[in-house]
C-alpha cells in the first residue's frame, strides 16, 4: 500500500510524527506522536487547502509517497461510529481520544479514519511507536506545485 503526505521541504524526510506531537490534531492530543497521511494525492491537496488562507498559494511543498508493508495491521473507524459533530473545529475531545488510544495501545500500525474534508475519502494515521513502523519507508519525494486556482479570493 502507498500512502501520501504533503509537507514542507525541510520536513520531507521526517516521518517521526513529531509535528502532530507538538501541535495535536483532530485525531491526537498534544504529546502523542502520529504521522498523518492520506489515501491519495488529491486528498493531501485538499487537506493543505483547508488550512491555508485564501490568496496564499503554499510554496516549497513536497509530495511524499510512503510504502506500507502488505501485512500491516489496520484499524478502521467508520464515520457512522462517530458523533454527529466529529468534523467540527476546534477538534472535539472524542476524536482525539480515539487516536490517543490507538497510539497508546500500539496494537495496530495504522488507523484508517474518515476525512473531514472530502466525504467518502480516508486519512491514514501511522503510529511511529508501533513495532512494525521500522518496515515503512519513503518511496519517493517530489516537489509539488499547487494549482493557484485553489487559493483564489
Amino acid at each position: 500500500m502507498i500512502l501520501y503526505r504533503l509537507t514542507k521541504k525541510k520536513y520531507r524526510n521526517d516521518i517521526s510524527g513529531i509535528g502532530a506531537e507538538i501541535a495535536g490534531g483532530r485525531w491526537n492530543s498534544i504529546g502523542n506522536a502520529v504521522l498523518y497521511t492520506a489515501a491519495n494525492r488529491a486528498l493531501c491537496t485538499a487537506e493543505i487547502a483547508v488550512h491555508t488562507p485564501l490568496g496564499i498559494v503554499p510554496k516549497d511543498y513536497y509530495l511524499i509517497s510512503i510504502e506500507i508493508p502488505k501485512n500491516a495491521k489496520i484499524k478502521e473507524v467508520e464515520s457512522s461510529d462517530l458523533p454527529k459533530n466529529w468534523k467540527t473545529f476546534p477538534h472535539i475531545p472524542s476524536t482525539k481520544k480515539i487516536g490517543d488510544e490507538f497510539i497508546k495501545q500500539s496494537e495496530f500500525l495504522i488507523l484508517k479514519v474518515p476525512s473531514a474534508v472530502i466525504q467518502g475519502e480516508y486519512n491514514y494515521l501511522i503510529n511511529p511507536n508501533h513495532i512494525d513502523f521500522k518496515n515503512i519507508n519513503i518511496k519517493s519525494s517530489e516537489l509539488f506545485e499547487f494549482d493557484k486556482r485553489l487559493f483564489k479570493r
